[in-house]
């Protein structure tokens, strides 16, 4: 082949095989979509598919952010996680704090009022209801946290009285106070009355992010723990969080 011609067509021949490699990719993933579907009527929303790391086995993700596998016809669905052997690392659990990932700045930080200790130079944002106990262990655990900023918003699951006891903190004049007395030392909080639209803007964002229970804590660097953490491993988290920004 003429040179002049020779580099005219390579690059054409190289462009159409890309197109046909992400094709089949294309053409694999609404394969799996489809059997998937039609096979298991009740299986939530599928809102990605996409290729792994080990040859022949592909990531469904679901509607809320669950993660299964299957083959690439869709003909078996696993349930599990994928761990690299040779790196020791938790694949699905990589991917499922991506996918949780919160960008600190988008918090609505107006609708959260702020409890800070120390200097406050490390942040955090705790999603609470105050009826949940682990909330009140995870209340006493803070106490042995310094040099912190905790934006705590109220989020009332549990129940018309936690949506009662959330709306007096939020009214209350000292809201650190009210909310300090109740979960330390049980004294609930005064009547009071103020507009709320924060506690529901709170719910609305949480089902956004998929917040399914309380106290759910968010970090700086995007990261999340659900649960109630333990003050070694909340000042570890805290920690890497800040030492990434």
């Amino acid at each position: 082949m003429h040179p002049s011609l020779h580099t005219l067509v390579r690059p054409l021949i190289l462009s159409a095989l890309g197109f046909c490699l992400a094709g089949g990719a294309l053409a694999q993933e609404a394969t799996i979509r489809k059997n998937l579907s039609e096979r298991l009527a009740n299986l939530p929303k599928i809102e990605e598919v996409s290729k792994t790391p080990m040859p022949g086995l592909w990531e469904v993700r679901l509607q809320g952010n669950d993660i299964l596998y299957t083959d690439a016809e869709g003909n078996y669905l696993i349930q599990g996680a994928l761990v690299d052997t040779r790196a020791r690392r938790n694949l699905t659990e990589e991917r499922l704090e991506k996918l949780s990932a919160v960008d600190f700045s988008t918090l609505p930080l107006k609708d959260a009022f702020v409890v800070t200790r120390g200097d406050g130079s490390r942040k955090m944002a705790v999603f609470t209801d105050p009826n949940c106990p682990y909330c009140k262990r995870f209340e006493a655990d803070l106490q042995k946290i310094s040099n912190v900023t905790i934006y705590n918003f109220l989020y009332p699951v549990l129940g018309k009285d936690s949506t009662e006891k959330a709306k007096n903190i939020w009214c209350a004049k000292d809201r650190v106070k009210a909310w300090e007395d109740w979960m330390q030392r049980n004294t609930p909080p005064a009547g009071a009355s103020c507009d709320t639209a924060a506690l529901s803007r709170n719910l609305e964002f949480g089902r956004q992010h998929h917040i399914t229970g309380t106290p759910t804590v968010l970090f700086t660097d995007g990261s999340r723990v659900p649960g109630a953490v333990g003050a070694a491993q909340l000042e570890k988290r805290l920690s890497e969080a800040s030492s990434k920004r």
